[in-house]
């Protein structure tokens, strides 16, 4: 069986939003261990109803024989005022169920990301991945993207008062 042929990446639609719901709490469960920030329990990070119907974005899903194994999303953001740039399209819900991982996929998701956002006049890429999680670093190195900036925390509930 040749698996290429029996992927696709199309847009994702409303009958894929529980499948989408579960993607996305796989995805807080993967980063939990990254930040100690996140709340317990369900958490859902953006309305993934909202992507399906925004203009300014396209969330994708890869189909398996009408299997979704992943997902992700780009959207079009406003750039800080003091940069070059008007916009930039920011990617994020990258997922990729385990079974399916190290055969290119999220390869083959960014770049129709990518596409997408050339098609809107825009450049510049972004998205956010936690610094510790080396694979999905060095998934989306392999892709071109760059650190350009690192958040810092520090808890400071136990600091020493006599300081």
């Amino acid at each position: 069986m040749n698996e290429n042929k029996d992927i696709s990446i199309r847009q994702a639609v409303n009958a894929d939003l529980p499948k989408l719901a579960e993607f996305l709490q796989h995805l807080v469960h993967a980063e939990r261990p990254f930040d100690v920030t996140l709340k317990d329990g369900e958490i859902f990070y953006y309305s993934i109803e909202e992507f399906i119907f925004d203009p300014k974005s396209e969330l994708l899903v890869i189909d398996f024989n009408n299997q979704i194994i992943g997902c992700g999303y780009a959207q079009i953001r406003q750039a800080k005022p003091y940069q070059k740039h008007d916009f930039f399209g920011y990617l994020g819900f990258m997922f990729v169920d385990p079974e399916f991982r190290g055969k290119g996929l999220n390869n083959l998701l960014i770049d129709r990301l990518k596409k997408w956002v050339l098609s809107q006049g825009i450049t510049e890429v972004r998205l956010e991945v936690y610094h510790d999680n080396e694979a999905a670093v060095n998934a989306y190195k392999k892709a071109g993207f760059k650190p350009i900036l690192t958040t810092m925390r520090c808890d400071i509930s136990e600091m020493d008062e006599n300081i």
